[in-house]
């Protein structure tokens, strides 16, 4: 999306909110989009209104996420006014072919939720208290990078691990998710796996857990993706897709080497008894460099445990090894930012975050430092 965002203009007008339009079917004034440009940052202390009754193009989730970025002048406006404003920056951007393509899929997860009885309703909804260990909690409270590295590890650069969910809860969901795949196959309900390449899990979003989730990553993910991951839009993640993945003898075996659609990866283990599964890392890259091969200091190998959350970049390449025996069931948030995926379109540079393009940018420094200090030589010999 083509924002330029400041946001920070008003006009004489008088009424906060600039040049409008009116419309005239209900005498609405409603802002342009011309004129008010989205903020670069989220107003992260602004509650968002809910979108959940309105019958739109897009998903509610994304107006909420969206209106953080409203210009200041808009963000008290009216609800209609936000809507409106917002729909139409929306629709600048989403070809009709993808707008189709959202309406089908509401239209299929509103079928799911409408005939699917939740077995943990308390799933639902975010309690913090319930969910999370203390230690995670107590990081997330003070809000700084020495809370965050007190409770993680950093094994290998970029890779983040730390305690994160209580067995009570990782109980839970695991029932839920049964519970789910049971309802599946009595209904004989065709449903949409979470991505390409698995075969086996579910899209937790679908059957009503996306609003719980978006919770997850506004206040608590975003807030270490700020600190540990703010040159691929760890400070603006404001969509996600959340899931679970299975892998055992009967279903998933391992995973090949990839890379995720997402700026940053959360990754738990939810359980249950299992052997192997480990996590390969091998290296951040850029799409131009996604196949180069990886340096021996990008080598790096992570052991599963229930409870225990794994954060990385989405590009960081990765894979499973196989789940020799047992069943491994995991969490996964993909978090993403709309903000960043914008700039990256007309990045030229990324030896902020892709290693290959770093040592590249660094070899042509020494070519250029070798080269300066032998012209500077050949002056010398020349001048004695």
């Amino acid at each position: 999306m083509d924002w330029k965002k400041d946001g920070q203009s008003t006009n004489s007008t008088g009424n906060g909110i600039g040049n409008c339009i009116r419309n005239g079917s209900n005498g609405v004034v409603y802002p342009p989009y011309a004129s008010h440009r989205l903020r670069l940052n989220p107003s992260v202390d602004h509650k968002p209104d809910n979108y959940d009754d309105l019958q739109l193009d897009f998903s509610p989730l994304l107006f909420s996420s969206l209106e953080r970025y409203l210009p200041p002048a808009l963000l008290n406006s009216s609800r209609d006014q936000k809507v409106h404003y917002m729909r139409e920056i929306l629709l600048r951007y989403f070809p009709e072919g993808e707008r189709t393509r959202v309406q089908k899929h509401r239209e299929y997860r509103q079928k799911i939720i409408s005939n699917y009885q939740p077995l943990h309703r308390e799933l639902y909804t975010m309690h913090a208290q319930n969910f999370f260990v203390p230690s995670f909690l107590k990081a997330i409270s003070e809000n700084s990078e020495e809370s965050f590295r007190n409770i993680m590890s950093e094994p290998s650069p970029g890779v983040f691990t730390f305690e994160m969910l209580q067995p009570r809860f990782c109980e839970m969901l695991l029932a839920e998710v049964e519970n789910f795949e049971r309802w599946v196959r009595e209904t004989k309900f065709r449903i949409m796996r979470p991505n390409t390449m698995n075969r086996f899990g579910a899209v937790l979003d679908d059957f009503g857990l996306d609003a719980m989730l978006e919770k997850l990553m506004e206040d608590f993910i975003r807030p270490i993706s700020r600190v540990f991951f703010t040159e691929v839009g760890g400070s603006t993640l404001d969509s996600h897709h959340g899931f679970v993945v299975e892998y055992g003898m009967d279903r998933d075996v391992d995973l090949g080497f990839h890379v995720d659609d997402s700026e940053v990866t959360l990754n738990v283990c939810l359980g249950k008894q299992f052997s192997g599964g480990e996590l390969f890392f091998r290296g951040v890259r850029c799409e131009k460099h996604v196949n180069v091969e990886t340096q021996p200091e990008e080598i790096f190998d992570y052991a599963h445990a229930m409870g225990r959350a794994v954060l990385h970049r989405g590009r960081h390449r990765h894979g499973a090894r196989a789940t020799t025996s047992g069943q491994r069931i995991n969490l996964l948030l993909w978090c993403r930012s709309s903000v960043f995926r914008e700039i990256r379109k007309h990045q030229k540079d990324t030896s902020s975050w892709c290693a290959e393009c770093q040592r590249n940018k660094k070899e042509r420094q020494r070519q250029a430092i070798a080269a300066t200090k032998l012209e500077l030589l050949k002056r010398g010999a020349t001048a004695i």
